[in-house]
């Protein structure tokens, strides 16, 4: 057990000044983000009747999702973090409430699916909080690592508490308590995120030789996206599997609790795995995660298959977790290694992209083998989908090294503020 020595690593990261106050607003927004699935499947649900019209106005979602979070990215990129939310947290606001307005009036469902896919503006306030990190670190790759390892334990602590708590707004206030609280946390918080002003990476300005293209131009984070695409896949599909696991052992509401064992267990490894130095290059690392990640996930589908109890396949389930978290940090120090500061925002709203195609991708094989097998033989997806990554990974080794080519292209401009 690291001693309280240790820990005092993570107290050195908010010694720069608005560290702090940036990485609480940021926690708003992504508690809110958390929510807002449960929120809206059980809104339209309890509202409507229908769970097929709930989970397909969700997909909707994660769609446009998918596709306006890169371009918003790029924005960030070439006007500023603040220039960029305060619009889009604005914007936002309106098609989520036009929503709330729609399923509790009775209109056509296909108003549902024109206001939920226009909430694809939602700020990346996770992606954008690494790339303030990276550049209040930029000169201590230590530094660096520890602060990535942070931003994933908070990703899961936010996974863990969001769901739960807009389950809990939903069913003891009103089906629309848990979106509204959703929006109202993520406007806030985008809001008081883009008013910390200091801690903002100053915008790069490129020479006029320099053209800005795609960063999936860089050979490195296309491997990157595809093995989070895959690692997505994992996450939906053990997210549906256990699910359905739990509901045939007559224990469906204790699902929720099992899929926070595996959220536990990787804010534990991220959080352990920051304090650890960090040894070899990043792109080697990133393949001990993955490696890593699919060893463990072959814990659950052996309890699966052996029709093991849910408190033996708690325990595998939170081991499993501990798997993801180095996986994930060390994915996001590549991007920052790999990608130029004007790039930093749209590349990671690109690998997070794939991450959301991979879950709805990996949830929709999960429910098809939920209902023609075993409950237990849905494991092997997630397993297969890692192992599916690590081949991934291994074909794409030699584009995941290099560091961030700056020079006479590009220099930073800190008069613009």
């Amino acid at each position: 057990m690291p001693s309280p020595a240790l820990f005092a690593s993570y107290r050195r990261l908010f010694a720069a000044p608005g560290a702090a106050a940036f990485t609480l607003a940021g926690l708003f927004g992504r508690l809110a983000l958390s929510m807002t699935g449960v929120s809206l499947v059980v809104l339209i649900a309890e509202r409507r009747g229908s769970y097929a019209l709930a989970g397909t106005v969700a997909a909707a979602g994660l769609a446009t999702g998918a596709i306006g979070m890169p371009l918003l990215g790029r924005l960030v990129d070439r006007y500023g973090q603040a220039r960029v939310t305060v619009p889009a947290a604005l914007y936002n606001a309106v098609p989520l409430l036009g929503l709330l307005l729609c399923v509790r009036l009775g209109a056509p469902d296909w108003t549902l699916y024109a206001c939920w896919a226009a909430c694809a503006a939602a700020p990346n306030l996770g992606g954008m909080a690494r790339a303030r990190w990276a550049h209040l670190y930029r000169a201590d790759p230590a530094a660096r690592h520890l602060a990535n390892s942070f931003e994933q334990a908070l990703d899961e602590f936010c996974f863990m508490a969001g769901p739960v708590l807009g389950m809990l707004l939903c069913t003891t206030v009103a089906p629309e308590a848990g979106l509204l609280t959703a929006g109202t946390l993520g406007s806030t918080g985008a809001l008081l995120f883009a008013a910390q002003r200091r801690t903002e990476p100053p915008l790069a300005a490129l020479s006029p030789q320099v053209r800005q293209g795609s960063p999936l131009r860089a050979p490195g984070l296309r491997v990157l996206v595809l093995t989070f695409l895959a690692t997505g896949a994992v996450f939906g599909s053990t997210e549906i599997t256990t699910v359905a696991y739990a509901d045939a052992l007559g224990h469906k509401p204790v699902a929720g609790g099992l899929l926070a064992l595996v959220a536990a267990g990787s804010c534990v490894a991220g959080l352990l795995f920051g304090l650890l130095a960090p040894r070899g290059a990043p792109g080697k690392r990133f393949l001990r995660g993955i490696a890593a990640m699919a060893a463990l996930l072959l814990l659950p589908l052996a309890a699966g298959l052996g029709g093991a109890g849910l408190g033996l396949l708690g325990v595998a389930l939170f081991a499993a977790g501990t798997g993801t978290a180095p996986t994930m940090v060390t994915g996001m120090t590549l991007i920052q290694e790999l990608l130029p500061q004007r790039q930093l925002n749209e590349g990671m709203a690109v690998a997070v992209s794939g991450i959301v195609v991979g879950i709805s991708a990996g949830a929709a094989l999960a429910g098809t083998v939920a209902e023609h097998a075993a409950s237990g033989t849905g494991y092997a997806l997630p397993a297969g989908a890692a192992a599916l990554a690590l081949l991934i990974a291994l074909a794409g080794r030699r584009h995941l090294t290099g560091s961030r080519p700056l020079g006479n292209a590009e220099r930073t401009v800190g008069a613009t503020r």
